[in-house]
């Protein structure tokens, strides 16, 4: 008698403590929380990864800051986070690279699908496809008619070997059997400006970078390598609107955690993600980027993911690109 009275006292006092134990969702963050952005400063994720910081900061009450981990084109500061506590503790913001770097370098420090819990897309950015001003092409066809009349003539710039842009560069080329030649650069910067000059007369490149020298003419958009046209250039056809398909070629800004995060904590984050895409001011600084926010959910952003993998992993091998 005294033992089932003891027993069953345990098990009121443990469901009394489960019941006064907060989940962690109501009680996070209890300190700062690290932001990682595996690339330099001043870049789009960085800035887009700031801003969410800083609005995080605000509502949550605990300093969300960010810590820049370039290296290995975002390989380093993704293997920190990968390696980090999954506690909610530690989070990263990171571009396309995390999907395309499996299949471009021989050996990364880190597994995409297992290492990570998903939180939110934040935003999406197309590639887009430029050309000096003095190139007589004023649509995709008449460039790819230009560029085939002269095999060997033309190169296009990309902002570097195994980018997004570049791969979207070697997508169009294989598409249209192309004799092209790829002068890569470091960063869309310099390759914006080589094509402004009319050294490399095509470039593949992210959109926000070449939005103002679209907008003032110092380049001509053909096309946006996305599925509906970009907020910041509504007159440049989309790339199946100028007749090419399966070529769409996003930049993709995302929010994960190590594996093993909470749910609750993945949860509350994307939330808020997607409450701050959604004010005003963010939302006019994102299109001033030539992002449109997305913050779906992390089982979207998960599926997305995979599908992003196979995609660029695809491309890299058609393309016989690699980086050891």
């Amino acid at each position: 008698m005294l033992e089932r009275y003891v027993i069953s006292l345990l098990l009121a006092c443990a469901a009394a403590m489960a019941v006064a134990t907060p989940a962690p969702a109501e009680t996070y963050p209890q300190r700062s929380v690290r932001v990682i952005v595996p690339f330099a400063p001043a870049g789009p994720t960085d800035v887009i990864g700031r801003v969410i910081a800083q609005h995080l900061s605000e509502t949550l009450g605990r300093q969300f800051y960010v810590e820049n981990l370039a290296g290995a084109g975002g390989n380093t500061g993704t293997g920190v986070a990968a390696k980090s506590p999954a506690d909610g503790y530690t989070i990263m913001v990171t571009s396309t690279g995390f999907v395309v770097n499996p299949s471009l370098y021989a050996k990364i420090p880190y597994d995409p699908v297992r290492d990570f819990a998903p939180i939110t897309l934040v935003a999406v950015s197309p590639n887009v496809l430029v050309v000096n001003p003095s190139i007589a092409a004023a649509s995709v066809g008449e460039l790819v008619a230009l560029v085939k009349a002269s095999p060997g003539k033309y190169s296009f710039a990309s902002p570097g070997v195994g980018s997004t842009p570049h791969l979207s560069g070697a997508l169009f080329k294989h598409a249209f059997g192309l004799d092209l030649v790829h002068v890569p650069f470091n960063g869309a910067g310099p390759a914006i400006t080589s094509t402004i000059a009319g050294h490399t007369p095509i470039a593949f490149t992210a959109l926000p970078p070449a939005v103002a020298h679209a907008q003032s003419g110092k380049l001509r958009a053909l096309a946006v390598m996305s599925a509906k046209r970009a907020v910041a250039l509504p007159d440049v056809p989309t790339i199946a609107e100028a007749g090419v398909s399966d070529q769409e070629a996003d930049t993709l800004t995302g929010l994960l955690a190590p594996a093993g995060t909470p749910e609750e904590i993945v949860d509350l984050l994307q939330r808020q993600v997607a409450r701050i895409v959604a004010l005003p001011d963010v939302k006019e600084r994102l299109t001033a980027l030539g992002f449109e926010p997305v913050a779906d959910t992390p089982e979207q952003f998960g599926a997305l993911i995979k599908v992003e993998m196979a995609k660029w992993g695809r491309v890299v091998r058609e393309a016989n690109i690699r980086i050891e």
